[in-house]
């Protein structure tokens, strides 16, 4: 089922065009901009690719992180207008497309093999 095109015409001016390709596995830092009443600043969270959903303007991506002993996790709009800018820090060798089952490990049982060199093209 297609989109009206009025709403593809919409999709496609938002859509972001300038996104540094990353995949699940990746360690990322996604720079965000919060307002507090007249004040902006922007905030960095650093952490884990493990999922990446839908298309279009609806993409999103699921990061988690362990703080403090604590896992957290956070889901961003790949196209929002809050965030600023996104960084790989790492590249992550994984053979899944859902790492859901990091949710639970912590230090060793977590961690992600790194890729040597760099990705290859799929």
């Amino acid at each position: 089922m297609s989109k009206h095109p009025i709403i593809q015409e919409l999709e496609r001016e938002r859509i972001k065009k300038e996104i540094a390709p990353f995949h699940v596995g990746d360690t990322v830092e996604v720079h965000t901009k919060i307002v507090e009443g007249d004040k902006e600043r922007t905030q960095v969270f650093k952490g884990t690719v493990i999922a990446k959903k839908g298309k279009g303007l609806s993409e999103t991506f699921n990061l988690h992180r362990i703080a403090f002993g604590v896992g957290m996790e956070k889901v961003f709009h790949l196209h929002s207008p809050r965030i600023q800018k996104i960084d790989v820090v790492r590249r992550g060798k994984v053979r899944r497309a859902k790492l859901y089952y990091i949710r639970g490990k912590q230090g060793k049982a977590a961690k992600i093999k790194g890729l040597e060199g760099g990705r290859k093209k799929r």
